[in-house]
């Protein structure tokens, strides 16, 4: 049997690795100069303006407080739970939370339903009843996406349009337990 001569494949060479050259640090020695009078004051000055900006940057980032008569109240929560009656919500539960101390809300409006098409249609139900019955927008709403669990948030009531799975998932009811319960019939 005859040998097949074996290719031999160039080697790339390596290029030199150039040495740099050493850099030699110098420190400068920082002598404090003493400020005046006038500069301490600026300082401070500046300090506590610093202070007051930041103090409000963040109260501007806290949720409104939404002032609003009991009536009012009443009836965007007559409005909320009609929009979600008008496209067949399931299981429809308001949770008041007036009672609570720490509470991000004065109600909960839940509900769900079976597909994610209906949960949209649901919360545009919600948001377009409480337009045409009391004339609130929501200051927030979120989820439409993936329209798992939509929010939308009137500041003093907020409304929860859930998938069935997901809102088994949460249970925002035993989260708030400790706010009375009502379910609505459907």
């Amino acid at each position: 049997m005859a040998k097949l001569p074996i290719k031999k494949s160039a080697a790339k060479k390596a290029s030199p690795v150039k040495k740099s050259a050493s850099k030699k640090v110098v420190t400068k020695k920082v002598v404090k100069v003493p400020l005046t009078e006038k500069e301490e004051a600026q300082k401070e000055a500046n300090r506590i303006a610093n202070t007051e900006n930041k103090k409000k940057v963040s109260s501007g980032a806290k949720r409104p407080k939404k002032k609003a008569t009991k009536e009012q109240t009443t009836s965007l929560l007559d409005a909320i739970v009609e929009g979600m009656q008008d496209k067949k919500a399931k299981n429809i539960t308001v949770i008041n939370l007036i009672g609570l101390e720490h509470r991000v809300a004065d109600y909960f409006v839940i509900c769900d339903a079976d597909s994610s098409t209906h949960v949209g249609a649901i919360a545009d139900s919600l948001e377009d009843s409480a337009i045409k019955k009391t004339g609130e927008k929501p200051y927030h709403s979120e989820g439409y996406q993936n329209a798992e669990w939509i929010l939308i948030d009137y500041v003093n009531i907020v409304a929860h349009v859930f998938m069935r799975e997901t809102r088994e998932f949460y249970n925002i009811e035993a989260l708030w337990a400790d706010g009375e319960i009502t379910t609505i019939a459907s």
